[in-house]
């Protein structure tokens, strides 16, 4: 897939049209990796500026999916389990080895038996025909460059990746992907209305019934203030913290107590160290909090914001090394059923 077929993906409602993919030869995918900046010019647009302009790999799109939901404390988590040698650098054959563990696990679900399926799967969706008893010293020799590792590692995939650049690209990605949401109903203003924020705080969740949520932002917002995109980004970067704050919120829940706007602040910043302005969490009070009794409950909040942080997937990722392959290797059916129809309909390196 493409870098914009990626952010299609992430910040549409629903998959598009497939659209009509051509295979590349050798020299077009040489070209676009020519082109591809190198990690120290990453920015919040490497996406949208790549456009067309580049490759991803599935197990890359499997990847940079996690990076959406993950807070910024676990980025050092992320960076250490690719930094297999401990030398706090991360070079191009620890990238790759990784890659190959999230690629066998992926195998594993497979049905036993139908290895032409397989193998007919593998060349879709990873673009080369390999045994699943390949040695992982010998990945390098097998795949074929990508935009990822061309960004990371140089196009002579000699370069290392320390951890400040690796904590900018996450921080980029998270950014970039929330400045696409945020302009799509800023229409060039500073602000969106606080009923846009509500539409976009549904979105991906199993609330059925939105009608009901807008209509609080109506009736008990009545003069617009708007929210800035400060303030919408801080909101996710708390809601990519919600396993934290959860446990302060069950606190209370234990106790049969709802919670209220001067808690909730304090339990985000407990948890988190992320201050929310007064007027972002009395907004999202006014969305969540169905009864009007201006108290948040955990069960009007933290269950529909869990679909929301995680974009559709199946299971809230858990942090930590054996959460963090269970988040990599989940994906929600929608996506992956549309990434397959639309593999099959091409050869990805040509």
């Amino acid at each position: 897939m493409t870098p914009y077929d990626f952010i299609q993906s992430v910040t549409s409602d629903a998959p598009k049209r497939a659209k009509k993919w051509r295979s590349l030869s050798k020299q077009e995918l040489n070209q676009i990796l020519i082109e591809t900046p190198p990690v120290w010019k990453g920015s919040s647009k490497l996406f949208r500026n790549l456009r067309e302009k580049g490759l991803i790999s599935y197990t890359e799109y499997l990847f940079l999916l996690c990076i959406l939901t993950k807070p910024h404390a676990g980025f050092k988590i992320a960076f250490n389990m690719f930094d297999t040698d401990g030398n706090e650098m991360v070079d191009k054959k620890e990238f790759l080895v990784l890659q190959e563990i999230f690629r066998k696990k992926n195998e594993k679900r497979e049905r036993k038996g139908d290895e032409e399926k397989r193998t007919m799967l593998r060349l879709q969706l990873y673009g080369y025909h390999t045994s699943t008893n390949s040695r992982a010293d010998d990945i390098s020799s097998l795949l074929s460059d990508t935009t990822l590792l061309v960004h990371f590692f140089g196009k002579k995939g000699k370069a290392e990746l320390n951890f400040d650049d690796f904590y900018r690209f996450m921080d980029n990605l998270q950014t970039e992907v929330l400045e696409i949401e945020f302009l799509s109903y800023s229409n060039g203003m500073n602000t969106i209305s606080e009923e846009d924020f509500a539409h976009i705080l549904l979105r991906y969740t199993n609330v059925e019934n939105t009608s009901s949520y807008l209509e609080n932002v109506r009736c008990r917002i009545p003069e617009e203030k708007g929210i800035t995109f400060d303030e919408f980004r801080s909101f996710f970067q708390f809601l990519n913290n919600l396993e934290d704050f959860a446990i302060a919120m069950q606190m209370y829940n234990f106790a049969n107590r709802s919670i209220g706007q001067d808690e909730f602040k304090r339990a985000v910043y407990v948890a988190t160290g992320l201050k929310l302005s007064a007027h972002l969490v009395n907004t999202v009070f006014k969305i969540f909090d169905v009864d009007r009794d201006d108290q948040l409950s955990y069960k009007e909040f933290i269950g529909i914001m869990k679909d929301r942080l995680n974009r559709g997937f199946r299971e809230t990722p858990k942090y930590g090394l054996k959460g963090y392959y269970v988040c990599v290797t989940t994906v929600t059916s929608k996506h992956l059923r549309e990434l397959w129809k639309q593999f099959r309909s091409r050869d990805m390196l040509g």
